[in-house]
């Protein structure tokens, strides 16, 4: 059975995914369809600005894992959130180019696709249970 406050923090880690998919997504298109970038590339650069707005939130308020004014809690958040969204990155950019390319539909949709799949079974898992979980109380 869930606890409330799991589904409360799985809400608002949806809710942070959300505006820095949304600012992804945005980047990924400008820099597709503005400055003729191949999509795969406007992933990657709309993957590491969405992800400064993913951490913010996420740090600050879904898991509230700011850890007051200790330095090398912040630190290690950042080596352990670089290298989830360096696999993000890598998980959304090839598998929005195996669906578009297989199916010949638009990148974009691909994208959204791929992007669910990847923000609940890799992004979230790992940000829960590995880069802003809480220390057990001792």
């Amino acid at each position: 059975m869930l606890k409330k406050n799991s589904v409360y923090i799985f809400i608002k880690a949806q809710l942070s995914a959300f505006l820095g998919g949304v600012a992804d997504f945005i980047i990924m298109v400008a820099c597709t369809e503005l400055l003729q970038i191949h999509y795969t590339i406007s992933i990657v650069i709309g993957g590491v600005l969405g992800a400064f707005v993913n951490f913010t939130i996420n740090r600050n308020w879904t898991f509230e894992a700011n850890g007051g004014q200790d330095k090398n809690n912040i630190t290690l958040q950042l080596v352990k959130f670089t290298w989830m969204v360096g696999g993000s990155i890598l998980l959304k950019s090839s598998g929005t180019y195996l669906v578009t390319e297989i199916s010949r539909i638009d990148y974009r949709i691909s994208r959204v696709l791929i992007d669910v799949f990847v923000s609940l079974g890799f992004n979230y898992t790992l940000q829960k249970y590995w880069i802003f979980r809480k220390s057990p109380l001792k």
